[in-house]
């Protein structure tokens, strides 16, 4: 079921902001990625060359995309240049991986090193803003074989993490403000007042795409080691039908439901730790997985089925008119959407986990060196 409502959905799929360069359709390509690795399916890379390739100009110019607005979300995409690229050796997609490479050269930070989440949103640092930049970092440096590049995307993670850590309650809180000049920023710690569960979801799909790309040493060692207590605290926060609450830590709130974008994300995040060694929640994963299809993929009448109780958008501050405070009360007033790509991404992404779990998945040692080997190099 969950094979052909992917396919179905990437073919019916309308690019997020009108075909403009954003971390949405970004999401959308992560998810492809995955499936591709996982299975070896063309399918999954025909889908996503073709969306990738209508954003993307004959010189690796990206569609609408202007470095000056320093938004951080716009890193995210770059996953799939560098994949494409690996597979291609298309000069034009690592040409528009190194523009995103330049942003992050410039993009502003707060004094102690991580970026700000946007320019509009100055001296914030948000947990969603380090999965989308930290990643691609360190594999666009990788790619280019710049180790400084890796290191100090270390840096800001750890950094970002120490200061977002909520020590009583063993999570991370969505926003860090070091100007203390928000209205939803604790005037002592700059912390958001709420736990937000995608937020946290942003932060292990974070972690876990990042340590799978370092060598054994301190620094994974550190990192292991805070993924690890936090996967604990999620396996202590699961609801009795394996799913997370939109704020995570407020289960007797009237009105707080099971998310499915933050319940995909810890299904995936859960299940690709144990592949990396970090700790044995695989099959929390999988039963959260499982709850997500079993509940939420619902048919809908004369159509497809379509994924519920995904929160379309959160933040933090002004935004269309209204503050968004950062508290419980405000994250339980955001609109739900339907099959919404930041619920539908990360279930694929899960789903390319389960694959692989299973055994069933083509990328085995050697089978992963004869897909990735680049192909009609141009």
């Amino acid at each position: 079921m969950l094979i052909s409502y992917f396919d179905d959905y990437a073919r019916d799929y309308e690019p997020y902001k009108a075909g403009a360069w954003c971390y949405e359709d970004g999401c959308l390509y992560r998810g492809l990625i995955t499936l591709h690795e996982a299975t070896g399916d063309p399918r999954w890379l025909d889908h996503l060359t073709r969306l990738v390739d209508a954003q993307l100009d004959a010189d690796g110019g990206l569609a609408d995309y202007r470095i000056t607005e320093f938004n951080i979300d716009n890193i995210q995409p770059g996953h799939a240049l560098l994949y494409l690229h690996r597979l291609t050796s298309q000069a034009r997609y690592l040409d528009a991986a190194r523009q995103l490479g330049l942003q992050l050269t410039h993009h502003p930070r707060i004094g102690t090193g991580p970026y700000w989440h946007k320019l509009r949103y100055p001296h914030q640092v948000w947990l969603d803003g380090l999965y989308m930049a930290m990643p691609f970092k360190i594999a666009l440096g990788l790619k280019l074989d710049d180790q400084a590049l890796v290191e100090e995307a270390i840096r800001q993670l750890t950094t970002a993490l120490d200061l977002t850590f909520d020590k009583a309650s063993g999570l991370y809180r969505h926003g860090y403000d070091e100007s203390r000049l928000q209205d939803w920023a604790d005037p002592d710690t700059g912390l958001s007042p709420a736990h937000w569960a995608r937020s946290i979801g942003w932060l292990a799909m974070a972690f876990v795409d990042v340590i799978e790309h370092l060598p054994e040493g301190e620094s994974r060692r550190d990192l292991s080691k805070r993924l690890a207590s936090l996967n604990d605290r999620l396996a202590a926060l699961v609801t009795s039908d394996h799913r997370w609450l939109q704020v995570i830590d407020a289960p007797d709130v009237k009105g707080n439901y099971p998310e499915s974008s933050a319940t995909a994300m810890f299904a995936y995040a859960l299940q690709k730790s144990e592949r990396l060694g970090i700790d044995r929640h695989g099959d929390l994963g999988r039963s959260a997985l499982k709850a997500l299809t079993d509940l939420e993929l619902r048919p809908v009448e004369g159509r497809r089925p379509q994924l519920q109780n995904v929160c379309c958008v959160a933040g933090l501050g002004p935004f269309q008119g209204i503050y968004r405070d950062g508290s419980i009360a405000y994250y339980l007033t955001e609109a739900i959407r339907p099959d919404d790509i930041k619920g539908v991404a990360p279930l694929m992404m899960a789903e390319a986990e389960r694959l692989l779990a299973e055994g069933t998945a083509l990328n085995r040692q050697d089978e992963t060196r004869r897909l990735l080997q680049p192909v009609n190099a141009v």
